[in-house]
């Protein structure tokens, strides 16, 4: 099977080939320096972007891969969640080319698509569900941050998620708050190594609650409050870096022990974790210790799979495909706030 897919849910435009489980090429088209001067994502430009950069991101996949439109099999893209505008972009587009070549359609959950990337590995990226096994997924990123149990292929229940500010937003917000450029997150990454993680006592949102949903907002305004009253910090470097570290620390320690407990709880004898965030580098290392400490047997979404990228969605509506479940109607619509529950 030879499968099309397209990724527009929100400020980067990819789309991916895979054949037989093989991704076979992975463009992706980033907005990152188009939306820095307005420190976050603006949904009208990412919209006009994706138009601008869907045909020449589709034709260099598609040319990377070797594969003319005429020997493709099927073709999918991300259906929801995310922007509106932006999802409409590579629906619409998948939808017409599947239409015209009269060739099977299949609409992916964006957050479905993460529970399945920690499973794509190796260069050529090849997914290794011979090694699927039931897990706990932590799926963190600037939108979401959610826990879900994934019992078999295609089978999952989430757990929990996040009922205010997401991980990935706090690391934006608070490093908005330092004045670090846009997104924060790799930025605060970068300056944590360098910093004492100890040196601030921010607090751990929820670390205690018995369940598995995720709150990171109060963490956000204990930073604001802080720096409103220490401005001065702001004009030294290493405290700068000690302020990342202590932020870093705070929304890695919720993370770590709510997906530990919750695997102990479910009784699995694996984690998964997938995400933009996940590309944070104390994240994986954290993770890594937890992991090893208690047993589990980690599985860490590829970095270059972390972020939004069409071969996960690829790779999952060939299993969907391979499954037989049957393809959405023609005329199916975008689900911006399709939840994963």
């Amino acid at each position: 099977m030879i499968l099309l897919a397209f990724e527009t849910s929100c400020d980067e435009t990819s789309v991916a080939v895979a054949r037989d489980g093989k991704v076979l090429s992975n463009v992706v088209s980033s907005q990152v320096r188009l939306h820095a001067e307005y420190g976050g994502v603006v949904p009208e430009l990412a919209a006009r972007e994706h138009l601008k950069n869907l045909q020449p991101v589709a034709r260099a996949a598609l040319q990377e891969a070797g594969v003319t439109a005429a020997e493709l099999d099927a073709v999918a893209a991300t259906q929801g969640p995310g922007l509106p505008t932006a999802l409409l972009v590579g629906f619409k587009a998948a939808q017409a080319m599947a239409f015209a070549l009269e060739k099977p359609f299949v609409g992916v959950n964006h957050h479905e698509a993460h529970l399945y990337s920690p499973w794509i590995s190796g260069r050529p990226a090849t997914a290794d569900f011979g090694a699927f096994r039931p897990n706990v997924s932590l799926i963190v990123s600037g939108g979401h941050t959610m826990l879900v149990l994934v019992e078999g292929e295609l089978k999952h229940r989430v757990l929990g998620g996040t009922i205010d500010d997401a991980a990935g937003e706090c690391f934006d917000k608070t490093g908005k708050l330092m004045n670090l450029p846009y997104p924060a997150g790799p930025e605060i990454d970068r300056l944590a190594e360098q910093g004492n993680p100890a040196a601030f006592d921010f607090p751990r949102p929820l670390l205690h609650d018995a369940g598995d949903d995720f709150s990171f907002s109060g963490l956000k305004t204990s930073v604001r409050y802080f720096l409103r009253d220490h401005p001065e910090l702001l004009g030294d470097r290493q405290q700068i870096c000690d302020l990342c570290a202590s932020v870093q620390a705070a929304i890695i320690e919720v993370l770590v022990k709510k997906t530990i407990r919750a695997a102990k709880r479910e009784q699995v004898r694996c984690v998964t974790a997938s995400g933009g965030v996940t590309c944070n580098r104390a994240l994986r290392a954290e993770l890594e210790r937890a992991c090893q400490r208690h047993g589990f047997v980690l599985r860490l979404a590829d970095r270059t799979l972390c972020t939004d990228n069409a071969a996960m969605i690829a790779i999952l509506a060939e299993r969907k495909l391979l499954a037989g479940l049957p393809a959405p109607a023609p005329d199916e619509e975008i689900k911006p706030g399709w939840s994963l529950a």
